[in-house]
């Protein structure tokens, strides 16, 4: 393990300066060299007031496989994703709130990243996948959002 520091919530309060025992914090990069760090020394992550120093694994576990079930369970989930961000566009083109229209916007866009990270979970989404294709029809079918790009969606399902 070795720290890292997410510069966004760094507060320059420099604690970590004095309590790391090799100098590998550096506040004026914003960097931490993993190279000096010791593994799992923590002091520095102790200390950070902003909490803006955590700890990351040297090596990552691999990826567990996935059963066949557990993957068709995850894509039909990504498919109902679909239809409720088809719907919560349908609602912002549709409504003359202006609250309303930003609620379904923002609905619209939530449900989009669900359903991205569903299909990457449920297998690598590769140009050439199925699933991919599937996706892409499915957009075309229902997608109303004036915005969508029909033409180039259906061009890219002719070159897949």
């Amino acid at each position: 393990m070795h720290a890292v520091r997410n510069i966004r919530l760094c507060t320059k309060d420099c604690i970590c300066l004095f309590v790391c025992p090799t100098g590998a914090t550096d506040t004026e990069t914003g960097q931490i060299d993993a190279s000096k760090c010791l593994d799992g020394c923590r002091l520095c992550v102790d200390a950070c007031p902003s909490h803006a120093i955590f700890l990351l694994p040297d090596n990552y576990a691999p990826q567990k496989k996935k059963s066949e079930t557990t993957i068709q369970s995850l894509r039909e989930l990504a498919r109902s994703k679909a239809k409720q961000e088809n719907l919560a566009i349908k609602i912002a083109n549709e409504t003359k709130d202006p609250i309303v229209k930003q609620l379904a916007n923002t609905l619209a866009r939530s449900t989009r990243i669900l359903q991205e990270d569903l299909y990457r979970e449920s297998g690598f989404m590769l140009p050439q996948d199925t699933i991919t294709k599937d996706f892409l029809k499915e957009q075309l079918e229902n997608n109303t959002d004036k915005d969508f790009p029909k033409e180039a969606v259906k061009r890219l399902l002719e070159l897949l």
